[in-house]
């Protein structure tokens, strides 16, 4: 019988797409016990991302979940100043990461002895140390993986969407304008690719509401809750100390939020 496709091309895949097909693959199975990855997100900075991931993935596990955070924050790190983790891991596979307050945590400041020195990566390095936590470290089973984003729209994002099965984002914003455009970016973004935005959390609230119905309308989500403008929240992070384990009202909106998530 005569071959139909006899002398006709065959569609050419670029090998730089398989490659990329193969890593999604090793990673989807690497983390198939995770049952939830959960992006917090804006493309502004300052608006209280590490804030939000910190204290919702402590709502998440006072809730009864197990909870891991991943700071994909490569270049800026943070997440170990807001825990108090200044506990550094040698390099050596697989990586395991540290807990504290029963919450599995990931962050290039565990491979640096100076918090303040900067870390100087172009944008390869900086998705090749992403893979590498989501290939090469040993979270075990979690039911959520809360990854907290630096700000923009290019290579930490981009790499995550591309290589995870996310849940969602939870998108962050203030109640200035200028915040909420930037979070409706990072939302639109998220979109175009294919994942779910599960709501926008308003950071440093004045009770306004203005910047989270800006962008919750705008992206078409809901909005999760608000945290107030309160300086004893900063003051309490800054520390090293968990809000939400520091404060009754704090914590309850927080589980408001998670539960939301969650539902």
């Amino acid at each position: 019988m005569t071959d139909p496709m006899a002398g006709e091309e065959k569609p050419h895949v670029h090998p730089s797409i398989l490659k990329v097909i193969e890593q999604k693959k090793r990673i989807r199975e690497k983390l198939s016990s995770i049952k939830n990855k959960v992006g917090v997100y804006s493309a502004k900075g300052g608006v209280g991302k590490t804030t939000t991931a910190v204290n919702l993935a402590h709502a998440l596990s006072a809730m009864g979940h197990s909870v891991g955070i991943l700071d994909a924050d490569i270049d800026c790190p943070n997440v170990c100043m807001f825990l108090g983790i200044d506990q550094r891991l040698s390099g050596e596979m697989p990586i395991v990461p540290v807990e504290k307050n029963g919450i599995k945590v990931l962050s290039t400041a565990m491979f640096v002895d100076d918090e303040k020195r900067p870390i100087i990566w172009r944008g390869p390095m900086i998705g090749k140390m992403v893979s590498e936590f989501l290939e090469n470290a040993d979270w075990g089973a979690l039911d959520y993986l809360i990854i907290d984003l630096p700000p923009g729209t290019s290579d930490s994002p981009l790499s995550l969407i591309q290589l995870l099965d996310l849940k969602g984002f939870v998108i962050v914003t203030t109640p200035q304008h200028i915040a909420a455009v930037n979070a409706i970016r990072s939302g639109m973004m998220a979109k175009r690719l294919g994942v779910a935005i599960l709501g926008v959390v308003e950071n440093m609230s004045d009770g306004s509401r203005k910047g989270g119905h800006e962008v919750s309308e705008a992206l078409g989500c809901d909005m999760l809750g608000m945290i107030r403008n309160d300086a004893m929240i900063g003051s309490i992070s800054d520390s090293g100390r968990i809000p939400v384990l520091e404060d009754k009202a704090i914590m309850e909106e927080y589980m408001r939020i998670a539960e939301k998530i969650v539902g």
